[in-house]
């Protein structure tokens, strides 16, 4: 039961730091002027790239670990969404990642990239909190 309970953990705790950057530090973030922007950006991205990603691969590894244990549904539906962020960020989301990491001055063409990130970082946390339901689901079945 452990691990299920900590792959719960791991999913919520993945949701509540992107549903935080989704209506709180982007939201300010984008009250900054372009140059200021993109210098908030940067050093933001790169703390919660570390955080988030070492989140989704331990709540799917966790995910995996429960459905071998009690073959609930829930589990692996909740593994495949927590590791569903890496393809999403590495595929979709990188080039607007890159673009931001190489640019040097904050720019309108940097803003409209930030807000563009913003939009593809909901998609993070939404897969999240889809894992997070997911797992409670499973748990509430045992």
């Amino acid at each position: 039961m452990l691990s299920a309970l900590l792959a719960l953990i791991t999913a919520a705790v993945f949701t509540g730091a992107a549903l935080y950057i989704n209506v709180a530090e982007q939201p300010a973030r984008l009250l900054l002027d372009d140059g200021p922007l993109l210098a908030e950006w940067k050093p933001a991205y790169k703390r919660g790239f570390a955080m988030q990603a070492s989140l989704a691969i331990l709540g799917c590894l966790l995910g995996l670990v429960a459905f071998w244990q009690f073959n609930h549904p829930g589990f692996i539906a909740g593994a495949i969404l927590m590791i569903a962020n890496w393809p999403w960020t590495l595929f979709v989301m990188m080039p607007t990642n890159l673009k931001l990491m190489a640019a040097t001055d904050g720019s309108p063409e940097t803003r409209a990239l930030i807000v563009t990130w913003g939009g593809y970082h909901a998609v993070r946390t939404t897969l999240g909190s889809l894992a997070t339901v997911a797992f409670l689901w499973a748990l509430t079945a045992h």
